[in-house]
């Protein structure tokens, strides 16, 4: 008899395939791996393969083990070559390789212009460069932010725009612990950024064509129009929006982080739990025409077409393309009369979503939604089967409760590793909003039904209203208790994979009743431990001086193991948006202590410290005003203070300039150009990211 492990890879097929596929996806990014290479190794293994096949047939079953020997290789090389075919940077026709100066640029707006505090911001696609009367095909997607002025609201998807102004590469602020920003735009296609001003585009003539994209604008936008026509409230309005079709630009910001902070941000982002509502309202409604032998096939082809229908109109994000792509394997299982293994099931809509888009094996909403239903599938029943309740209502209850538990064994260490967090109310949060959020989630849709009836829509809204502000109070007072959050959480990958091992372990133990599991856990928790006192080791023995990049604003920490003492202008120190997105990030990189000391960078005294027995010179008044104070190895300019840097090396000779964000972008040009010519290291944050000096 075959091992366990064996017969159930027997009926996972997708398992085997998907493993080589992603390591090869993982291979291509994490190393350099000639593509010449990959092509000459996929013709060799699939050569191989051919060749097999024409060994007899008794030879072959003896050689069973050299096909999924060679099947391996040949995924490898196949991730690898897809995951290069989706980067848009090693393709000859992407602009930035055919640009010409003084070409024009041709984009097209893929959406409509967002208003953000200072600008307006839009998707595009560069489609040409125009170039001596000629036209050039390029390819690329750039991010377009507008100064603001009255006409650019009126500007709309699938508009034109012709501009000379060169687009920028996408960077970074290379703050300790910040969100990779590049890699999150460039694994969606878009590596550039222009903003223009009214006088800097021209706008022209939108072809009025029929499109698929045009359409489903459309639709999205006549669907937000009767959202913004029976919705009362705007922050009422925003979640209907982002429950409904996956639009979070009117999300009230402070709201959207309640929801995360709680456990809940699920119900905002358009995932399987709606379409999977979505689902059972269809198999309820369209339950007659499964029932007939002349009809089934109408059943499945309607389900299947609003269920992709609505997966395209809310976006398309990863969760529930990757939802839509399963219930799609069950529906077509169901129609041919095939019950598949939702294992099998689940591991091929992962192979197929990432032949699609390769680098949605990075985006953690792809990561989480396989993670809440694989550990729904392996621990729900166990869970469920641990309490017997003859109740109805409460055993509607605990079913809900052993779901939403269940959901956070696997979630978990990926939760905490891309978040740093865990909410500790998810339990109340997720059985207080989920039921509502269907509710609202039916009502939305019969909303937009009833549209034509005016007061029937009319109606409808005052009571999803109602009920949005229901559920909004319920998150936001659970979001301000001080024990809802669990912050400052910091794991890394080992960690991480040890975790997963101890959670296998312990599964071992209590589904299957083996003691070997037991041994496997205690193994991984010990791995866990030593990890971790080798990291808290670390911070307490740390000392840095980190200069972030924080735009027109300045701010210095200065680390000493789990310790900092924070300089910064009083603005930056007091916005929530930085502390959140800056100094909070880099606390729990460096495990940190509390919120720390805060000083004013600007305040006039003590411009010049010793730390760790290095010099640290702080600047931002004239040249004249500043003491003579010898080698300095750190010289900090900040503000806009009348200096040339001939006078500051007159008073202080510094081993290492650098420029913060305060400074104004012209005057950072010519200092760093006169840095240059006196050979002076000089370090701008807004070109090279925050400045760390490990001392």
């Amino acid at each position: 008899m075959l091992p366990a492990t064996n017969l159930f890879l027997a009926r996972v097929p997708f398992i085997k395939l998907l493993l080589p596929f992603a390591g090869g996806i993982l291979l291509y990014w994490y190393t350099v791996v000639p593509v010449a290479l990959c092509i000459g190794g996929l013709s060799l293994v699939g050569l191989l393969i051919l060749l097999y096949r024409y060994i007899p047939a008794y030879r072959r079953l003896q050689l069973q083990w050299l096909q999924g020997l060679l099947v391996g290789p040949l995924l490898l090389c196949l991730g690898i070559l897809i995951a290069a075919s989706k980067d848009v940077r090693r393709h000859r026709d992407w602009f930035p390789h055919r640009y010409i100066p003084g070409a024009y640029f041709r984009a097209t707006l893929s959406e409509q212009p967002v208003e953000k505090n200072r600008s307006y911001k839009a998707e595009a696609a560069i489609t040409c460069l125009i170039s001596n009367d000629s036209l050039l095909p390029v390819r690329g997607r750039v991010l377009i932010y507008f100064q603001k002025d009255a006409g650019i609201s009126r500007l709309k998807a699938g508009d034109p725009l012709f501009f000379e102004k060169q687009p920028q590469e996408i960077r970074n602020s290379g703050n300790p612990g910040a969100f990779d920003y590049k890699r999150y735009a460039l694994f969606n296609g878009i590596t550039h950024q222009v903003y223009l001003a009214p006088g800097d585009f021209v706008r022209g003539q939108a072809d009025q064509g029929f499109t698929v994209d045009r359409w489903l604008y459309q639709t999205r936008s006549s669907i937000l129009g009767i959202l913004k026509k029976h919705i009362n409230g705007p922050r009422e309005l925003g979640l209907a929006e982002a429950l409904l079709i996956g639009y979070r630009d009117d999300v009230d910001k402070e709201l959207l982080q309640s929801y995360s902070d709680t456990g809940v941000v699920h119900v905002i982002a358009v995932s399987g739990m709606h379409l999977g509502l979505v689902y059972w309202l269809l198999n309820l409604f369209l339950e007659p025409l499964r029932k007939r032998k002349q009809t089934r096939w109408l059943h499945g082809l309607i389900i299947l077409s609003v269920l992709w229908m609505f997966s395209l109109l809310a976006g398309g994000a990863a969760s529930i393309i990757r939802a839509a792509v399963m219930f799609t394997c069950i529906q077509l299982g169901k129609m041919l009369n095939r019950n598949a293994s939702i294992y099998n099931t689940l591991a091929a809509s992962a192979f197929i979503l990432l032949c699609c888009n390769p680098y949605w094996l990075w985006d953690a909403g792809f990561q989480l939604s396989y993670a809440a239903v694989l550990s729904i599938v392996i621990f729900y029943k166990p869970l469920y089967r641990l309490i017997a309740v003859n109740n109805k209502l409460m055993d509607a209850v605990w079913q809900l409760c052993a779901v939403s538990i269940a959901a956070q064994v696997l979630t978990t260490p990926i939760a905490v590793y891309q978040f740093h967090q865990f909410p500790l109310c998810f339990l109340i949060t997720n059985l207080l909003v989920v039921p509502v959020s269907s509710v609202v989630l039916i009502g939305e849709l019969l909303l937009v039904c009833a549209a034509p009836f005016g007061p029937l829509a009319a109606f409808a809204g005052k009571v999803l209203s109602g009920l949005i502000w229901w559920m909004n109070g319920i998150v936001e007072n659970l979001a301000r208790h001080p024990f809802a959050l669990w912050k400052g959480l910091l794991l890394n990958i080992p960690q991480v994979v040890l975790l997963y091992i101890f959670t296998t372990g312990m599964g071992m133990v209590w589904i299957q009743k083996r003691k070997a599991g037991l041994w496997i856990a205690a193994a991984s928790l010990c791995g866990i431990f030593i990890l971790r006192t080798v990291s808290f080791y670390q911070a307490d023995r740390q000392a840095k001086l980190i200069v972030y990049n924080i735009p027109r604003a300045g701010a210095i920490d200065l680390v000493s193991g789990r310790n900092h003492l924070l300089i910064a202008d009083p603005a930056a120190a007091t916005d929530p948006l930085i502390r959140r997105n800056v100094f909070q990030p880099s606390a729990t990189l460096h495990r940190l202590r509390g919120t720390g000391k805060t000083c004013n960078l600007n305040d006039s005294s003590d411009r010049s410290f010793i730390f760790y027995g290095k010099k640290v010179v702080l600047i931002n008044q004239p040249a004249g005003m500043i003491d003579s104070c010898g080698d300095a190895a750190v010289v900090v300019l900040s503000g806009n203070p009348r200096l040339y840097i001939s006078q500051l090396i007159g008073r202080i000779r510094p081993l290492q300039i650098v420029i913060d964000g305060s400074v104004p972008a012209w005057k950072a040009r010519y200092w760093q150009r006169d840095c240059d010519a006196l050979k002076i290291p000089c370090h701008n944050v807004v070109e090279k990211g925050a400045f760390v000096m490990n001392l």
